[in-house]
């Protein structure tokens, strides 16, 4: 994981900033947590610390919202965003695999293999 991606994950704002940052109610964002839109951990004292990344999805809701999806088609949404991801994820990982690994009883050079006989005279 890449160090931004580890950063717009951390949990960090608390529910007055997040409240702030999207213009979204405390009982909007609860009620979004309550339909599993989003998932903010929480603290030893059971209060919830939001990440960028659920600070995005908090706006994305917003945003469909604004545009008549209702909870239902937002899910739909979203879990089909999450499998598009990870089976593009799945293929980026396929195919650097296959460019960078030798495979018995080939001829083909992976990309991380060249023809270093250009450098040699």
């Amino acid at each position: 994981m890449s160090s931004d991606a580890i950063r717009r994950s951390m949990a960090v704002f608390p529910m007055s900033v997040v409240m702030k940052l999207t213009e979204l109610s405390a009982r909007q964002i609860r009620y979004y947590e309550n339909q599993n839109l989003i998932k903010p951990e929480r603290t030893a004292g059971n209060q919830r610390l939001f990440s960028m990344n659920d600070l995005d999805s908090l706006l994305e809701i917003k945003v469909m919202l604004e545009k008549g999806f209702n909870i239902k088609g937002i899910k739909q949404f979203l879990a089909d965003k999450e499998t598009s991801h990870s089976s593009e994820d799945k293929r980026i990982r396929e195919r650097l695999y296959k460019d960078i690994i030798i495979k018995p009883n080939t001829t083909d050079v992976p990309l991380n293999r060249g023809d270093l006989s250009r450098f040699y005279k």
